[in-house]
């Protein structure tokens, strides 16, 4: 049933395309997850042509691989492209992304407070990268897991963040660009960990590891990860954008009314199911082709994910965290629902099914 509701809407393309496209897809619920050998958190990988590029902080820096499928990421040779040569502190979290046939990585650094959003830039996907820029992003506040897209030809930066400079809750925000490297205008909150099933585990309340993709109807989504990323609560959910909403208004977002990927019943969203051979997934990266979310891919068939997790039987720790290599397919008709806030109470469109 789950795999035949994957497949509606596949008479929109030819199956013979995603294989040309280098989509996986599978016909069932694998064994076992697919965890590979990298101990490590947070992956960001993109498709180029036939080559899967992925990036993470490591040893003071960033490194980036690249292999011809992300089950090969792990094996494949890591090439440094950037390091903290000024003490700028803990390297989070880099997000890579392919504008205009440039490559840019995208990162937290700094200490406690201090962690801001850095960018570094490359003509190719491991190496000759220009010396960091910090991002002067609104209100120059707390500042991690942000990345770049474009939506209905404006870019845009969604990142997670703090309103002031005390540590209560980490909110999602999105600011206007007006290049790659360059914000304009104000930031605007969008999501906020006000949901009971993202209070499970707070000290602060998270929203954060915010991934856009476009649905097959076109509209915006925002998958995100909730829950402190210190416990198997951690999980991931969805903002989705109304129909001709607009991306700096919250009340246009409509947000899961659960986790869609989790591994804690009690918090899923009624009709998904918990995982199965992991704890705690989160931090996911669709693999689009170029990380563009233009490229989305359409109704159909399972596509490519990357998350990491720690596998049940390991006691739950950052440390135990791993990359896994996964699938989601589009899940079409369902409604979230809302109460006492502007706009409408519920929206029905599209939203997302995740496999170990």
């Amino acid at each position: 049933m789950k795999l035949a509701r994957c497949l509606s809407g596949a008479a929109a393309f030819a199956l013979s395309g995603v294989l040309a496209a280098g989509l996986s897809l599978t016909s069932a619920e694998p064994a076992q997850a697919d965890q590979t050998a990298l101990r490590a958190a947070d992956p960001s990988v993109i498709r180029v042509g036939g080559t899967y590029v992925s990036v993470q902080s490591a040893g003071g820096g960033i490194v980036v691989r690249q292999a011809p499928s992300t089950a090969a990421l792990a094996s494949a040779p890591a090439r440094q492209v950037w390091s903290d040569s000024r003490g700028l502190g803990e390297v989070w979290a880099p997000e890579i992304v392919r504008d205009g046939g440039r490559y840019y990585i995208y990162f937290s650094a700094g200490r406690g407070a201090g962690h801001r959003m850095y960018v570094i830039s490359s003509a190719a996907p491991d190496h000759g990268y220009t010396a960091e820029t910090r991002m002067a992003l609104p209100d120059d506040k707390w500042a991690i897991d942000g990345t770049l897209f474009t939506f209905n030809g404006q870019r845009w930066f969604v990142w997670s963040g703090w309103a002031g400079d005390t540590n209560v809750e980490q909110n999602l925000y999105i600011a206007r660009m007006s290049s790659p490297t360059t914000p304009t205008g104000a930031r605007y909150v969008i999501s906020q960990p006000r949901e009971p099933w993202e209070r499970v585990v707070g000290n602060p309340f998270i929203n954060e590891g915010p991934e856009p993709i476009k649905d097959p109807s076109g509209q915006l989504h925002i998958a995100y990860s909730a829950n402190g990323s210190w416990s198997d609560q951690y999980c991931i959910a969805d903002l989705r954008l109304k129909v001709g909403g607009d991306p700096t208004h919250v009340w246009d977002w409509y947000k899961s009314n659960g986790c869609l990927f989790g591994s804690n019943r009690a918090t899923m969203m009624p009709g998904w199911d918990p995982t199965l051979h992991v704890n705690g997934p989160g931090h996911h990266s669709f693999v689009l082709l170029d990380g563009d979310i233009n490229t989305s891919p359409p109704a159909g068939p399972r596509f490519p994910l990357m998350f990491h997790a720690v596998p049940k039987g390991t006691p739950y720790a950052w440390e135990n965290r791993y990359w896994y290599t996964g699938t989601f397919c589009w899940w079409g008709s369902t409604t979230y629902s809302r109460t006492n806030v502007p706009g409408a109470n519920t929206d029905t469109g599209w939203s997302l099914k995740f496999f170990e």
